[in-house]
C-alpha cells in the first residue's frame, strides 16, 4: 500500500481501553482517529476525533467510517468479522476479516495451529450432546470451553472426569446451543506470550517475550526482562508465533499466548511449549511496552495500518505490569473511594494508566500499572510494594 501521511484518519472498531491507547499512539504520530462503538461513553470514543456511536453492523455507521477513514483496525476480537469484510472492500484493514473470524472460533483456531505445525494441547470439538460419548478418557482432566465469545475465563468449565462432563456441557448450553471444545489440562510450569507486528509487505517484528500470571482466568501480572525464559524456549515461542501469523497472512499486531509445560516432577523445570490462543489485536500482556520499550505495541499497530516501516521494539527497562481490576474500588464488600494512587505513585519507576471507565465492577479491567527499573529484581520488589498498597495478592 502507499504509505499514509500524518493528517489521515485511522479508524478502529471497538471503543475499549485498547482502542483508547491505540488512539493516543495514532494521535502522537499526527493521525486523526475515528471510533465505531455503540457505547456513548466508551474510553476510546471519549478521546478520539470522531465517535460513530452505533452498532458494528449498522449500514450508515459503516458507510461513515468508510468515507472518513483511510485504514481500519479492531481493538477486540469479538467485533463482527462481517463489519471488517465490508470495510475491507474499499479500505486496507489490519487485521482483515479472515484472521479475526479464525480467532473468534476456538475450533477453527486450533485447526489453524495444527495446519501450521505448531504444538497444541490434545483436544476434541463437541458439536452435540451425543459427541460426549466419544470423548476418550485421556482428555480428562480437562477444560470444556465454548468455541465462541469466551474471554478472561468466561465460557469455560474445569472437568475432572468423564462423569462430570455432562453437567459441564449442560452449564455451557444454558444460554442456548453452542459448540464446545474439550482441552486436556496439562502440567504447566509457566505462561508466556509473544506480541508481533506484520506489515502489508510481510515484514515481521516482535516485542520482548512476556511471562504471564493469570488469576481466575484473567491476566494479573506480566514480567518482562532479558532472559526471563531460557533462550531455547523463547526461540520456540517466536518461531511458532511467526508460523501462525504467516499462515493467516496476518497484517497488524497479533498476540500469541503459550503454555510452557513442566519437564518433570519439579514444577519449575521447563519443558516444551503449546500454543493456547491468539488475539488479533494489541494485548493486555503487551501494555508494558508503552513504558518499557522505545516503540509500543500500539505504535506498531499504527505503523502497520499506515504502511510505515516496522522496527523491533527495544526493551530499555525491566518491567512488571499489574492489572488493576474493579475489585480495588471495593472494601469489605462495599464500594469505596479511589484506591490510594498517591502512595503508589510515590514509589520509583511506577507508571499508572487508568482507562476512563465510569463504573468500577469486580473483575472489570479499570487500568494497569507498570513498574520499570534497571534490573528485574528491583522492578519486582517495587511492584510487590505497589501490590501491597493496593491490596493485590503477592506472587
Amino acid at each position: 500500500m502507499t504509505p499514509l501521511q500524518p493528517g489521515a484518519t485511522l479508524g478502529v472498531l471497538g471503543g475499549g481501553q485498547l482502542g483508547r491507547m491505540w488512539s493516543h499512539a495514532a494521535q502522537a504520530l499526527g493521525f486523526r482517529t475515528a471510533v465505531l462503538d455503540p457505547d456513548a461513553h466508551s474510553p476510546a470514543g471519549l478521546v478520539s476525533h470522531v465517535h460513530v456511536c452505533a452498532d458494528y453492523l449498522d449500514p450508515e455507521a459503516l458507510a461513515q467510517m468508510a468515507s472518513q477513514c483511510q485504514a481500519i483496525t479492531t481493538e477486540f476480537e469479538n467485533v463482527p468479522a462481517e463489519a471488517l469484510r465490508q470495510l475491507g472492500l474499499t479500505l486496507p484493514c489490519a487485521p482483515g476479516d479472515q484472521p479475526v473470524s479464525v480467532a473468534q472460533d476456538r475450533a477453527r483456531e486450533k485447526a489453524h495451529f495444527v495446519q501450521c505445525g505448531v504444538p497444541v494441547a490434545p483436544h476434541q470439538v463437541l458439536h452435540t450432546e451425543a459427541d460426549l460419548d466419544s470423548v476418550p478418557a485421556h482428555l480428562l482432566p480437562g477444560i470444556l470451553k465454548t468455541t465462541r465469545l469466551g474471554y478472561d475465563g468466561k465460557g469455560q468449565v474445569r472437568v475432572a472426569s468423564l462423569a462430570e462432563l455432562p453437567a459441564a456441557w449442560a452449564s455451557l448450553q444454558s444460554a442456548g446451543p453452542t459448540v464446545c471444545i474439550l482441552e486436556k489440562r496439562l502440567p504447566l510450569a509457566a505462561e508466556c506470550s509473544v506480541v508481533l507486528a506484520r506489515g502489508f509487505d510481510g515484514q515481521m517484528v516482535h516485542a520482548p517475550l512476556q511471562v504471564n500470571l493469570h488469576r481466575d482466568g484473567i491476566l494479573a501480572v506480566t514480567e518482562v526482562f532479558e532472559n526471563a525464559l531460557p533462550a531455547q524456549t523463547e526461540q520456540q515461542a517466536l518461531q511458532a508465533a511467526f508460523e501462525v501469523a504467516r499462515g493467516l497472512n496476518y497484517v497488524g499486531v497479533l498476540c500469541v499466548e503459550f503454555f510452557v509445560l513442566q519437564a518433570g516432577p519439579e514444577r519449575d523445570a521447563l519443558g516444551p511449549l503449546v500454543v493456547n490462543e491468539i488475539a488479533p489485536r494489541p494485548h493486555n500482556s503487551g501494555h508494558h511496552s508503552i513504558d518499557s520499550c522505545d516503540v509500543s505495541q500500539f505504535e506498531l499497530q499504527v505503523r502497520c495500518m499506515a504502511g510505515w516501516p516496522l522496527v523491533t521494539p527495544r526493551l530499555h527497562s525491566a518491567s512488571v505490569m499489574l492489572n488493576l481490576l474493579g475489585d480495588l474500588w471495593f472494601a469489605n464488600g462495599a464500594p469505596s473511594s479511589e484506591p490510594p494512587w498517591a502512595q503508589v505513585l510515590a514509589l520509583p519507576g511506577v507508571h499508572l494508566h487508568l482507562y476512563g471507565k465510569t463504573q468500577a465492577r469486580r473483575g472489570r479491567k479499570m487500568g494497569h500499572l507498570t513498574v520499570t527499573a534497571a534490573t528485574p529484581s528491583v522492578a519486582r520488589r517495587v511492584a510487590l510494594q505497589a501490590a501491597a498498597v493496593l491490596g493485590i495478592a503477592a506472587w
